[in-house]
């Protein structure tokens, strides 16, 4: 089903699967509801599926605010998995300089939250970074924008360009702007991007192939030529999962607004001499590996025990991991005065209904919660009291508590009022 997550604006997809792991994940950038300018963007989200319909939306996993270095503009983003730690690799403009630095953040889950740890040296402008971690383990930097694509290895430690590995790949890639990608497929090293055809806009997305990731490429063609609700820009990432190759990229199909993206998602099938053909893109999408419908949901799963690092806080609670069967980094104890709580940010592209439930445990007893959705007091379903009952439980269990309208843009949930004896693991939002 395209678009791919409806749910809120995202864009330039980055997919991966990670080794011993049997889902796909998507790194993207998030674009603001109703804003008319990239230059709002300051956050990434993270989206997780089993079957290519069915999406998980982890929330924000690193913002603007949590890089020191940074002042504005958290455009495309990769990721990889190298030695046992997940790396965001991102773009932000430097405070310092001005410049467009390649940021690295870490997380020890695929889902993160992530913690930066600084930009990458010997990159300047390093806008719309890919980062490739080749099979004997060798990582490649890839970055370009404005007409020009350029790549590197990088040390051992990711923290640094390799400075007599910088090759400037501009002339062997036609048409090229921004947004480089590379995969591996039959041995052959492509490197997919977005390009404007003799200069002018929208984007189309072309490839280029080579032996080494270094080059030199030989172009190989156009794979999603410019399409009917395609925004201005076009971005994403080309994958193999179980046994199937998908071209993920953006368009405007949700806001019909080119700064509002919604992530989309098609099938893509190699010649046998390995040329691309042309994808067209439909709003059928991609098919449920295990229904095989074209139909799909988006929920909302929000690590109780990170909320602090998701655009949420603790009010007197605190994680903790003692108690076993948790599902994320732990969950969030500590509800033992009427005011303690926790605050948990839930972000939408639209004005839209959603179902709340939580996983929690309550070996003590039943325990009375207040629910608040951006400063308004919500109420269980034919009551008029503004207290919901969670029924003693020894082991974690999930309840349904309520319907939430959220609105377009960011969302605050605030869980309190406790009386102890009470952990939350998650907090979930379906589609009503």
């Amino acid at each position: 089903m395209n678009p791919l997550i409806p749910t809120v604006f995202s864009a330039d997809p980055s997919a991966h699967v990670w080794p011993g792991d049997d889902r796909i994940w998507l790194y993207a950038s998030h674009d603001e509801p109703g804003t008319n300018t990239h230059d709002t963007m300051q956050s990434y989200h993270v989206f997780s599926s089993d079957d290519m319909t069915n999406w998980t939306d982890h929330g924000r996993v690193l913002h603007l605010d949590q890089v020191s270095w940074a002042s504005s503009h958290m455009w495309a983003i990769d990721a990889a998995y190298r030695d046992g730690v997940y790396y965001l690799v991102y773009c932000a403009v430097e405070s310092a300089t001005g410049m467009f630095r390649t940021g690295l953040a870490t997380s020890d889950q695929p889902q993160g939250p992530f913690t930066d740890i600084g930009f990458i040296e010997g990159v300047e402008w390093g806008q719309d970074p890919a980062l490739f971690i080749d099979d004997d383990s060798t990582p490649y930097l890839f970055w370009g924008a404005g007409g020009h694509c350029s790549a590197c290895r990088l040390t051992d430690d990711l923290r640094a360009a390799v400075p007599e590995t910088i090759v400037d790949l501009t002339p062997q890639l036609k048409w090229v702007f921004e947004g480089p990608f590379v995969h591996k497929y039959n041995g052959k090293y492509y490197l997919s991007y977005p390009g404007l055809f003799e200069d002018k806009w929208p984007e189309h997305m072309y490839y280029a192939t080579a032996d080494h990731p270094l080059g030199p490429y030989t172009f190989g063609g156009e794979y999603i030529p410019v399409f009917s609700g395609q925004a201005g820009t076009n971005h994403g990432s080309i994958i193999e999962y179980k046994g199937q190759w998908y071209a993920f990229h953006h368009s405007m199909w949700v806001s019909h607004m080119s700064e509002c993206r919604s992530l989309m998602c098609d099938y893509l099938t190699y010649n046998a001499d390995g040329s691309i053909q042309p994808i067209y893109p439909c709003t059928i999408g991609v098919f449920n590996l295990k229904t095989g419908s074209d139909k799909g949901t988006v929920t909302i799963l929000l690590d109780a025990s990170v909320a602090d690092r998701t655009g949420g806080k603790f009010s007197g609670t605190h994680p903790a991991t003692q108690r076993d069967g948790y599902t994320g980094h732990g969950y969030c104890t500590g509800f033992d005065r009427n005011e303690k709580g926790v605050t948990v940010l839930i972000q939408s592209c639209i004005d839209r209904l959603g179902r709340l439930s939580i996983r929690y445990c309550a070996p003590d007893g039943d325990v009375r919660m207040k629910v608040m959705l951006n400063h308004v007091l919500l109420a269980p379903a034919g009551a008029s009291e503004r207290l919901f009952t969670l029924p003693q439980c020894n082991d974690w269990q999930e309840i349904e508590l309520c319907t939430l309208a959220l609105k377009a843009g960011d969302n605050a949930l605030r869980f309190y009022c406790g009386d102890g004896g009470l952990d939350v693991d998650y907090f979930q939002v379906s589609e009503a």
